[in-house]
């Protein structure tokens, strides 16, 4: 099995605006090949469909094992410090990217908690918990690490509106509904403003200078998703870096800042820009 941070992400949640360079892939000369009937056609969209659910079995197999491996502090048996000192030595990634598996992780085990607890659900397969949820959900890598760090709200959401589709009785809550629900729930905690702190400060002055704060983290988000378009995920912070300085270099914005944002897009923690844009 590939490393998480070999495996590019695949699936409906890294839909988004493709560059000139992406649209102009189709016009790249290819060797002559007979054309495809409508038949074979379907064959060959068969086959990368198959592919595709492969790659996200693959993950959410991998991340099943990430989070037992983890929670079992394998690394101590071993002989290693830590849980990145352990994947640094015997599978070669970084301590970030060893850090986004647990990421991804968290997330499938706390999305597929909330609907195995919910009512009346039926379910199709009885495979691996995490498995079972990428493969019913088709949520990305990218997905899953941006709401990590949210997993309580996600799985809120989702027993909410679960438990009031199961009540009002007008749909089934077949796999294909609960699909959607997952989906949708997911893509809502990404794109949600930061909640506002419990318990504003009463100086007028502190309140501005919060909420000034919460502008511009707002506004560093929309750009570090706009950093993830043009270096997913999967990138680390050095081949990111590569891809990203000519772009920061149009739009005015240090790299360091850019990847920050990247960082923060990817996480969701503001800490990610301690040092750089706050």
């Amino acid at each position: 099995m590939l490393p998480y941070a070999l495996v590019p992400p695949v699936g409906p949640e890294d839909d988004g605006v493709m560059g000139e360079h992406d649209q102009d892939q189709d016009d790249v000369a290819e060797p002559a090949r007979p054309p495809l009937t409508v038949a074979q056609a379907r064959q060959v969209t068969a086959g990368l469909r198959e592919a595709m659910d492969d790659v996200r079995r693959s993950v959410a197999v991998l991340a099943a094992r990430v989070r037992d491996a983890h929670a079992a502090r394998v690394w101590a048996p071993l002989g290693y410090n830590d849980w990145a000192s352990f994947c640094d030595a015997e599978f070669g990634i970084s301590r970030a990217q060893a850090y986004r598996l647990l990421d991804v992780a968290r997330s499938l085990t706390a999305i597929h908690g909330a609907v195995a607890a919910g009512p009346g659900l039926s379910r199709t397969r009885d495979t691996d918990p995490a498995a079972a949820a990428a493969l019913d959900y088709g949520l990305s890598q990218r997905a899953l690490i941006a709401v990590s760090g949210r997993t309580d709200a996600v799985a809120a959401l989702i027993t909410r509106r679960l438990a009031t589709l199961a009540h009002s009785g007008l749909q089934a809550l077949d796999e294909p509904t609960v699909r959607a629900v997952v989906r949708q729930a997911v893509r809502d905690v990404r794109t949600a403003p930061p909640p506002p702190p419990a318990d504003p400060p009463a100086d007028p002055a502190l309140a501005a200078l919060r909420a000034v704060v919460d502008e511009l983290a707002a506004s560093t988000h929309a750009i570090g998703e706009l950093m993830l378009e043009v270096a997913p995920a999967y990138l680390s912070d050095t081949d990111a870096a590569d891809v990203l300085a000519l772009l920061c270099d149009q739009i005015g914005e240090p790299l360091e800042h850019g990847l920050a944002a990247r960082r923060y897009a990817m996480s969701g923690d503001r800490r990610a820009l301690h040092g750089t844009v706050l």
